[in-house]
């Protein structure tokens, strides 16, 4: 009976359902990007989010002088959900989400000079993944499901799918970090390497300076003709 479910279980889980007239839709896959946003200028990306799911965006300033970044949420009713003002980073999380796309806004104007390196990322969580889970229940017998225990394979593998989105998560988040350091090391470097130059070369013109005027101090005065 143990080896019936277990074949039943994996014929629910390679094929597709039965007796259904079309497919449904794809779901939705967390994603995330990095762009490069010009000085004084605003940039907006549109996400497709389906009903009563949960919608966590963070975003990421990491290269640009200030680190810093304007960040607008709108609903698809173009409801303001999330207004922040010169922030390096930020997380927030929209539950449950609407029917349609929501608009992510970054904006640069008021800087003239310097262009931002952002990242963000988005990530789904949707109610319906949690239902069809709850399916496997119907692909075997009460019988065979008793035997092999089915609630607790069902919730080891939603403990270990949860754990591993959040370990994706989190070294994407870890990779953000380093990207921000890099620039600003690199930034940094930059900058020393300037200004010890622009003191050498002060101290080169010092030195010629001091040269030439000591020069003059010795330098032998003929005795003028009468």
């Amino acid at each position: 009976m143990a080896a019936g479910a277990a074949i039943a279980l994996a014929l629910w889980l390679l094929l597709p359902a039965l007796g259904t007239g079309e497919a449904g839709p794809p779901p939705i896959q967390d994603g995330e990007f990095t762009f490069l946003l010009p000085a004084g200028r605003k940039q907006c990306f549109y996400q497709s989010a389906p009903a009563n799911a949960s919608l966590e965006t963070e975003y990421q300033v990491i290269g640009g002088a200030g680190l810093d970044v304007d960040f607008t949420l709108e609903s698809p009713q173009g409801v303001l959900l999330v207004s922040e003002s010169r922030k390096a980073d930020g997380v927030h999380t929209v539950e449950p989400t609407e029917a349609g796309d929501y608009r992510l806004c970054f904006d640069n104007s008021f800087s003239t000079i310097s262009e931002k390196l952002v990242f963000f990322e988005l990530i789904f969580d949707s109610f319906q993944d949690e239902e069809e889970v709850e399916g496997w229940a119907e692909a075997v017998e009460p019988e065979e499901m008793l035997d092999v225990k089915m609630e607790d394979i069902k919730e080891s593998i939603e403990t270990m799918r949860t754990r591993l989105e959040r370990s994706i998560q989190m070294l994407t988040l870890l990779r953000a970090f380093e990207a921000r350091d890099r620039n600003l090391q690199e930034d940094n470097l930059e900058r020393v390497n300037f200004w010890s130059a622009a003191n050498v070369a002060v101290l080169l013109l010092v030195a010629v300076l001091q040269v030439c005027t000591l020069k003059r101090f010795f330098h032998d005065k003929r005795p003028v003709p009468t």
